[in-house]
């Protein structure tokens, strides 16, 4: 069995080493300082844009949702649902 905190460190080392589209700057590791206009268009309604960040293992979008209880980085998807990524699959 493998210690509970192995997976967030692991996660933490990932986000440092995410490469961002050109013209975006960060404002700590991961996190992005602006988010392209491209993104903020294809995004849905109801995603706060205001921290976002690219996952560097599939190279999608993910918005800090702070709920209730916790925080946590959830998918940043258009209105029909679908990821928003840098990157295809294949």
């Amino acid at each position: 069995m493998k210690p509970m905190w192995t997976f967030p460190v692991l996660m933490t080392l990932a986000a440092c080493a995410a490469s961002m589209p050109n013209g975006s700057e960060v404002v700590e590791p991961g996190i992005l300082k602006e988010v392209p206009d491209s993104v903020r268009m294809l995004a849905a309604p109801g995603q706060d844009l205001s921290t976002v960040k690219i996952a560097p293992e599939d190279g999608c979008f993910y918005y800090l949702w702070n709920g209730p209880v916790e925080s946590t980085f959830l998918p940043l998807r258009t209105a029909q649902g679908n990821p928003i990524c840098t990157r295809t699959e294949g």
